[in-house]
């Protein structure tokens, strides 16, 4: 599939879909250094989305003052902490929801650089449905200086992107798309830290809404960058204490979700439904989580699947060879 392999340049439906109002935040690491540099290039990125999107950054760290005032976006420096001093992701999400202009949000991660496509996707979906969560892959990128914000930027990066990035796995989710109220709860997880991202897919399932997989209409850029910012390092975020605390938050066996419990995806040719083998597979095991009484017929029908295909592989060789 070509979105697996090169990043989107996905954009026709700001011709047939109505804007996209949206409020995007997020809650910045400190602003120094490299952690810095490619928050301010995410946020400019922002402020650029055309309809114009409101933007919120949460949180009081160094630095985040002072850019919001720089680039003309909102403050809102108090957040709930746990007794690490990690935001919470329910506070933070309460708190946008309460202070948002628009019905529609966008919680992305600080050092995401969103593209022209993002409302577009966006635009697109809201018209089809009126209850929803996108996400998507995002593309892995080295970045080391500031962007340049001119004419054709988007061109370039995408080039760039095309040239040096990776597709993420499935499994990292950096953007939600979501209407206001869409969890009537949301566990106090550690923002940052393992599972919450997973979580947000599952309790949105949970509560009925669609999980819209965007990743072949949204070229979302993920500026690398080391985990100096965190106490204990990279391994603190998937085996810290505070890791720890988030999966035992995350409940029950099945509320790991990923992108492949997307129940549609959103293409050039609008929303589908994922019929690859993938998706398939990943739902059966989540039906079997679900309803354990399933278990036995669905592991039957995996087993007939793969001698479909061991029969049909056998097949080809056959007529190969013939």
């Amino acid at each position: 599939m070509a979105a697996e392999h090169e990043p989107s340049r996905f954009g026709g439906f700001a011709l047939w879909s109505p804007p996209a109002m949206l409020s995007v935040f997020t809650v910045p690491k400190p602003f120094r250094g490299h952690i810095g540099l490619i928050q301010r290039n995410a946020v400019r990125s922002w402020t650029l989305l055309r309809p114009a999107c409101e933007v919120l950054l949460l949180g009081d760290e160094e630095g985040t003052s002072e850019v919001a005032k720089e680039l003309g976006v909102a403050h809102l420096p108090e957040v709930p902490r746990n007794r690490h001093g990690t935001p919470l992701v329910n506070g933070l999400f309460e708190l946008a929801q309460k202070r948002a202009k628009h019905p529609l949000l966008a919680y992305v991660n600080a050092d995401i650089v969103l593209l022209g496509d993002f409302t577009s996707a966006v635009s697109a979906v809201a018209r089809e449905k009126s209850c929803f969560l996108i996400g998507g892959q995002r593309w892995d990128l080295d970045v080391r200086e500031p962007l340049r914000f001119e004419d054709g930027w988007e061109e370039q990066l995408r080039a760039k992107v095309s040239k040096e990035g990776k597709l993420h796995p499935v499994t990292g989710i950096d953007y939600f798309v979501f209407p206001r109220g869409l969890w009537s709860e949301i566990p106090p997880f550690a923002v940052g830290r393992t599972a919450w991202d997973n979580w947000l897919l599952y309790g949105a399932r949970k509560a009925g809404a669609p999980l819209v997989d965007a990743t072949a209409a949204v070229t979302a850029v993920h500026q690398n960058h080391d985990y100096a910012h965190v106490s204990g390092g990279e391994a603190a975020v998937w085996n810290g204490p505070e890791a720890a605390v988030n999966r035992e938050l995350s409940g029950e066996a099945g509320a790991t979700y990923t992108l492949l419990d997307a129940t549609l995806l959103l293409t050039p040719r609008g929303l589908t439904r994922p019929l690859d083998r993938a998706h398939l597979v990943r739902r059966a095991d989540a039906l079997a989580l679900e309803h354990p009484l399933l278990k036995p017929l669905l592991r039957l029908a995996r087993s007939a699947w793969g001698l479909a295909r061991r029969f049909r592989t056998r097949l080809g060789e056959t007529n190969a060879n013939a």
